[in-house]
């Protein structure tokens, strides 16, 4: 007769429960994406709307001429002072939407202490922006549409625009 094994009935099995550190890590990991991820998304959101805004502004004035349409436009053999002016417009539709949507449930005790820092946060990012664009175009010699779209509309503003998301949430718009 073979020896079958059964469970004791008055055993109790005690179903295995997380330590209380990772209980805790996990609550603090949710609670740190709950509050990252909203406005994570509505600075992404603020910031693609003005970056093809930023792009169209900059293609039209220095690849589009009104008389000729595409290829050389007035501001071509000025591109970094046309993406100096891009940056500006764009730059304070950017101010609009993060104080307003991203960054609106936050404080507003110095709104002049705000802007100062902004306009300084945004001058110093214009001047990454302004390095990607300018290192094509003077050190390697690439003018065409895409090396300018490349280097100073995607390269520059992937550098800037992270360069901004980690001090506008601390420097411009504190939670405290």
């Amino acid at each position: 007769m073979p020896c079958v094994l059964t469970p004791d009935p008055t055993a109790q099995e005690t179903p295995a429960r997380p330590t209380s550190t990772s209980t805790s890590l996990r609550d603090r990991s949710s609670a740190m994406l709950r509050e990252h991820l909203r406005p994570t998304i509505q600075f992404l959101l603020v910031g693609g709307v003005v970056f093809l805004l930023d792009t169209a502004m900059y293609n039209l004035l220095v690849f589009w001429s009104p008389s000729h349409g595409w290829g050389t436009g007035l501001m071509h053999g000025t591109p970094l002072t046309a993406k100096v002016l891009t940056i500006a417009v764009a730059s304070c539709l950017t101010y609009l939407g993060n104080r307003l949507w991203t960054f609106g449930d936050r404080p507003r005790p110095g709104t002049t202490r705000s802007i100062m820092l902004f306009i300084l946060v945004n001058l110093i990012a214009a001047g990454l922006q302004l390095s990607c664009l300018g290192f094509s175009r003077y050190v390697l010699g690439l003018d065409s549409v895409l090396a300018d779209n490349i280097s100073g509309t995607l390269i520059g503003q992937v550098v800037s625009t992270s360069f901004r998301y980690v001090t506008y949430g601390r420097l411009v718009f504190p939670k405290h």
